[in-house]
């Protein structure tokens, strides 16, 4: 479960049906974002996470 605001209800909200995904960063690096909608009102919503730890 991962926590993002909802630019629309412009409310920390947990997002539903939430998904890791790569997105190019700079330098041609790999940046981990998620994705998913507002439990609440359904806005698509979008959040950068911190680099993974091995």
């Amino acid at each position: 479960m991962v926590e993002g605001r909802c630019m629309k209800c412009k409310a920390q909200r947990v997002m539903k049906d939430d998904k890791e995904i790569e997105i190019a960063g700079k330098g041609g690096t790999k940046r981990r974002a998620a994705t998913g909608l507002c439990e609440v009102c359904g806005t698509k919503m979008f959040k950068f996470l911190p680099k993974k730890t091995v």
